[in-house]
């Protein structure tokens, strides 16, 4: 799914404009067992308890691709005979009205999902009558050339508010309210199936996970049974370890602020350019910039092939996930230095009486704890 497909079923996931008649729940403490389900109409919600429901599930529409909302892919036998994918299509056909089918998934969930603390899953079924799109792009919401129906389902942390002294209206006065659990955004979640060239695409699913620390391989293979990048996270660190360690001595700052620059330069036209697929790049673009660096012939073959070891051959990634677009961070064991990477050629490195140092321009206004200084000549 690209971004405008995305943003088009989040548009819709609204109360007032989706087909969600009911909103099912599973309620599981922190031993992993199910405290209650529950069952709840949309069109019974009071109107702000009915918003923060649906808040919810839009939710699992947000974020970055490639970092936040990742493609799954099922393959062919999976469509055709795998167990999980049968199960997420038995719920969709019964527009997950089946009490046993849903049994089945909550349990498929509190059985591979470690989270701290009580959370809650909720689930519900959409139908979107897609609205017929003239090659111009404009839209005619009167024409509909297919009926869209997914599942749409939200895993949420049930957290213990601290006690205090709360305000009784009626009484005027502050007393204690006790502990009510509440729910708060999801940490994880899903759509199925993806809605791919504003289309139904049952081989695909798109899954939202909050952290980019933490991919929940467990959970995703016991549900879906596909393979799910690294987190976020991990991919950086691999990409910043290869870097190092296949360039060696030649892993100059000068080097590294070029792959930053590069990339960051390719998410910044990417964005003016308002595609709508995901940026995505690839090994050989890497090593463009570090041949133009002048890196040697031999560190690049093992940047090669240290870079299929950490992502896979002939993998792509998203270069969100690789840098930091909106900082440059040079540390030591001592100082930490961040720059805007626009701003990166203000620091160098230099090699003084036998001393390395880093050097930063300071033809502007410098303070110290907020103080302007002066820097003598």
């Amino acid at each position: 799914m690209n971004t405008k497909e995305i943003g088009e079923i989040r548009r819709h996931l609204r109360r007032d404009r989706s087909n969600i008649t009911a909103i099912y729940g599973c309620y599981v403490n922190d031993a992993h067992q199910i405290v209650s389900e529950s069952r709840l109409s949309t069109g019974m919600m009071p109107e702000n308890e009915g918003e923060k429901y649906f808040a919810i599930l839009r939710r699992c529409l947000s974020g970055t691709q490639g970092k936040n909302l990742i493609d799954l892919t099922f393959q062919t036998a999976q469509v055709t005979e795998g167990a999980e994918h049968k199960l997420l299509m038995d719920l969709r056909k019964s527009k997950l009205e089946d009490e046993e089918l849903r049994g089945q998934f909550f349990q498929k969930v509190m059985d591979s999902l470690e989270l701290e603390g009580s959370y809650l899953i909720l689930l519900g079924c959409d139908t979107y009558d897609v609205p017929f799109k003239s090659k111009d792009g404009e839209g005619q919401a009167d024409r509909s050339e297919e009926s869209y129906t997914y599942l749409i389902c939200a895993i949420c942390p049930v957290k213990q508010p601290k006690p205090g002294l709360c305000y009784d209206p009626e009484k005027q006065e502050f007393h204690d309210g006790g502990l009510r659990s509440t729910v708060g955004m999801p940490e994880l979640g899903f759509l199925f199936p993806a809605f791919d060239d504003r289309s139904t695409n049952i081989y695909n699913a798109l899954y939202y996970n909050h952290s980019p620390k933490e991919n929940y391989e467990t959970f995703v293979d016991t549900v879906f049974h596909t393979p799910v990048p690294k987190p976020a996270f991990e991919q950086k660190q691999s990409f910043e370890a290869l870097l190092g360690d296949s360039l060696g001595e030649a892993c100059s700052m000068e080097v590294v602020q070029a792959v930053q620059s590069e990339l960051v330069q390719q998410i910044e036209l990417h964005k003016e350019s308002k595609v709508p697929e995901p940026l995505l790049i690839n090994k050989e673009q890497v090593k463009e910039v570090l041949t133009g660096c002048g890196i040697e012939e031999d560190k690049l073959a093992k940047f090669s092939v240290e870079f299929d070891e950490a992502f896979g051959f002939d993998a792509e990634v998203h270069p969100k996930n690789i840098i930091d677009n909106k900082r440059m961070a040079i540390r030591t064991p001592d100082v930490t230095i961040q720059v805007d990477p626009a701003k990166a050629d203000l620091v160098e490195t230099r090699v003084i009486g036998g001393v390395k140092y880093l050097l930063i321009n300071a033809e502007e206004n410098v303070e110290v704890n907020g103080v302007n200084i002066h820097i003598g000549e």
